[in-house]
Parts: structure tokens; C-alpha cells; sequence
């Protein structure tokens, strides 16, 4: 089990925060209602309102990647994985962020790192839950002062 949950994670890190994307792995790997949770873009319950913000991201940031680094650890029912990754804000204007939009097409780029918690549960993703480097990303995207 904890193999096939580690490949679970594998293959979302590659088709969900990868790039290519690929949108029908969240009806394939994720529960009707999961949870996905960064302090970045706060939580979203369900597969509609996670493709939603994906495809958001995604226009705002068409270059956006993601890839996990290390080994995944797996515990029971849990999965963690690291990853880094970003991307440039090529798109039109951005506003789901804790604080401050971006106007369009600002040419801004991000990069930074996080970890994920990842809860499988019947063989499909009820729960991922991250603490991505916000800090970083929003400064780089100018939102931020640098101190």
C-alpha cells in the first residue's frame, strides 16, 4: 500500500504541478471532495473548485512547474513529499494571493520550495495539505518588500 500511495503522489507532482498539465488527473487521482490547502491561495473542498484554481494559476502563469525533490516518505494513509518549482507571469492579471494582484502580463517571476502532506485515502488524494516558501514567492513577485 504505501507503494501505491507513493505512486499516487509521483504521478499528481508530475501531471498536476507539472508541466504539461494535465486537468483530468484531478478526476482520476483526486477524491470528489478533497482538500487542497497552501497559505499562499488558503483551501480549496473539491475537484471543480481545484480545477478552477489550477486553471486560474496556470493562465496567469503559463510556464508554472513543479517537481518534487527527494524521497517521499509514507506512513499509513500519509505521503510527504518536497518540491520546488515556480514559473512567470506572462498572463492577465492575477489576484488570488494573500495580499496584493498582479496587473497584466507583468513579467514577474517566483521561485521557491515547500512540503506537502498528502492523505490517500481508497486509492485517491482526500487531502493535500502544503507550507510553501509565500514569503519568498511574494517578494519575488514585487507584493512583498525585500528585507
Amino acid at each position: 500500500m504505501l507503494e501505491t500511495n507513493k505512486a499516487i503522489v509521483t504521478r499528481w507532482f508530475t501531471e498536476f504541478w507539472g508541466n504539461p498539465w494535465h486537468p483530468n488527473v484531478i478526476d482520476e487521482l483526486a477524491s470528489p471532495d478533497v482538500l487542497v490547502h497552501y497559505p499562499m491561495h488558503g483551501s480549496r473542498r473539491g475537484r471543480e473548485a481545484v480545477k478552477k484554481m489550477m486553471t486560474e494559476l496556470r493562465t496567469a502563469f503559463p510556464d508554472l512547474n513543479f517537481w518534487g525533490v527527494g524521497e517521499l516518505i509514507a506512513e499509513g494513509d500519509y505521503v510527504v513529499g518536497r518540491w520546488e518549482g515556480g514559473g512567470t507571469h506572462t498572463g492577465p492579471a492575477f489576484g488570488d494571493l494573500p495580499i496584493g494582484a498582479l496587473p497584466e502580463a507583468s513579467g514577474r517571476s517566483m521561485r521557491f520550495t515547500g512540503t506537502t502532506v498528502f492523505r490517500i485515502e481508497n486509492g485517491k488524494i482526500a487531502e493535500e495539505i502544503g507550507e510553501e516558501g509565500a514569503l519568498t514567492a511574494l517578494q519575488q513577485l514585487g507584493l512583498l518588500p525585500k528585507n
